[in-house]
């Protein structure tokens, strides 16, 4: 009976190649297959029966005919043991984050802030090559701030991901605009990844320094005084947020929007800015305020978590597209990866 069963879940996978082991097939669910002493053991992930395609989520998932089981044969361990494994059966998943690249007023050397301005050449490439370092990687849902410069990187990024899906930008802000920007063809549902974008994840804004000069400010009024604006925890600049302020909207969402994506095993990727990252970063590795204070990032290079038993374990930055060491982190990345090169032949 076990074999028949085995047969019958495995088949609605379709053509999911695990190779023996644990594995993420992105459309389907998973499979494991493992020895257990004088037998073997089978766990099947799968949704319950039936099939969902979703007109406002950019996903189409194809639903197993059998509930969520784990299949033992005669010689495997008793039922308590199968409890315990189930209970210890945990999802993982990514989640990348990318300062956007040089905008036209990093260029010029002025205080951006939430003022909207777009990527400078440089900024582009640099996206692009963020893009490649994560080309590997999964990602299922994008999120943005509501400024050009970080949905520019955040597009440019996934133009070099190897899984060629489309980003497709999620517009709620009224009824119209949601009903006028609806996919209506699945086959294509399937190949896009929803970008959200949200003012919480916007840059710190800067007040009355918006659009001035840094060096000029430093001379006007002191470079003590302006460092303490840009880098203080709690003092901001006139008018403006200091970095507690950003830290409360930004990691506010992440709670209630991101995390509980990343609890049921999607993947994420943020395109933010400096201090809206910093803030993040701040909750993910559990910072104190000092400590985020002397935080810099990078612009254009994607950092890697991985999300795991509710705990964010930091993984760094992928040094390169080419190098294999980043997703034999996970056995789930790795995978993922030996997939792609599969698929993609």
């Amino acid at each position: 009976m076990a074999a028949t069963t085995l047969h019958q879940a495995v088949g609605t996978l379709q053509s999911c190649r695990n190779n023996g082991t644990s594995g993420l097939c992105p459309d389907y669910g998973h499979v494991s297959l493992r020895s257990v002493s004088k037998g073997f053991k089978v766990d099947v992930g799968l949704l319950r029966g039936g099939s969902f395609c979703s007109k406002k989520r950019s996903t189409c998932v194809i639903q197993a005919s059998a509930p969520q089981a784990t299949v033992f044969d005669s010689a495997s361990a008793p039922s308590s043991t199968a409890t315990s494994d189930s209970k210890k059966k945990t999802s993982e998943a990514a989640l990348i984050l990318i300062r956007h690249g040089e905008s036209m007023w990093n260029e010029k050397n002025l205080f951006t802030g939430c003022v909207d301005v777009p990527l400078t050449t440089k900024g582009a490439e640099e996206a692009i090559e963020a893009g490649k370092r994560i080309s590997n990687i999964p990602v299922d849902m994008i999120y943005t701030s509501a400024l050009i410069r970080a949905q520019m990187t955040a597009m440019l990024a996934m133009t070099q991901h190897r899984r060629k899906k489309v980003p497709t930008i999620i517009h709620e802000e009224s009824e119209q605009a949601g009903e006028w920007s609806q996919i209506f063809s699945e086959e294509t549902n399937k190949q896009c990844i929803p970008v959200v974008t949200a003012w919480q994840l916007n840059e710190r804004m800067y007040g009355e320094l918006q659009g001035l000069n840094k060096q000029e400010t430093a001379d006007r009024y002191g470079k003590e005084q302006v460092h303490e604006w840009r880098r203080s925890y709690d003092i901001p600049p006139p008018n403006g947020e200091s970095l507690e302020m950003c830290a409360e909207r930004a990691v506010a969402y992440f709670k209630e929007h991101i995390e509980p994506k990343l609890a049921v095993g999607k993947n994420i990727m943020i395109a933010a800015h400096g201090n809206s990252l910093r803030s993040i970063i701040m909750y993910l590795d559990k910072l104190t305020s000092q400590e985020v204070i002397s935080l810099e990032l990078a612009t254009g290079i994607p950092m890697l978590y991985i999300f795991k038993e509710g705990r964010f374990i930091r993984r760094g930055s992928p040094p390169a597209p080419t190098e294999a060491g980043v997703y034999a982190y996970t056995k789930t990345l790795a995978q993922y990866r030996q997939k792609l090169d599969d698929m993609l032949q």
